[in-house]
Order: C-alpha cells, then structure tokens, then sequence
C-alpha cells in the first residue's frame, strides 16, 4: 500500500478476513491473476497445521472450496486494476500494474 500512496494511486482494501470473500470474487479473482489455482494457496504453517496436502488443492474449485473455509490460506497482498490483478509478492511487482 506504501508504493500506491507514493505514487499517489487511489485505491480501497479488502480486509478479507474480516469479510470474506464469496465463490464469485475468488472465481473473478483466479480468472484476473491467471495463474494455476494452487498459487493462490498459502503454503505455510497454517496449512501445515490443518494437515492439508497440496496435491488435493490444485484445482479451481478445490482451491476456491478451500478459501471459503480458509480464507487465511490466500496469497497476499493481491493488487487487482481493470480486468488485471497480481500477487504483489514482494511488494515491486505493484509496478507490473501500474
């Protein structure tokens, strides 16, 4: 967010955990970024500690059913312009956008 307000880009965060995403925006979500749906999984501890394999997460409708009930699990920071949207990790690949 740091590099948007430098540039001074206008922009609204979704705290997603605090209101989760639905089927349809993780659905717009995967269809902007496209990348494979396992990308969007976090693989970390978390994962880990729900005993998760991510061999059964890599399709899009196992990876959204996923988020849904994780919704932890999803990469981030997403940065989405127009029909475009990227993992801005790290933070540089905001520029991609912009």
């Amino acid at each position: 967010m740091d590099i948007l307000r430098s540039r001074g880009v206008e922009f609204d965060a979704v705290e997603y955990l605090k209101r989760p995403l639905g089927r349809a925006a993780l659905e717009r979500i995967l269809t902007m970024l496209g990348i494979a749906p396992a990308e969007l999984v976090r693989k970390d501890k978390r994962f880990q500690d729900l005993g998760l394999d991510a061999a059964d997460f890599v399709t899009r409708d196992r990876v959204i059913a996923l988020l849904l009930e994780h919704p932890e699990l999803m990469q981030r920071p997403i940065v989405v312009r127009g029909d475009r949207a990227i993992i801005a990790r790290p933070s540089t690949r905001v520029s991609e956008l912009l």
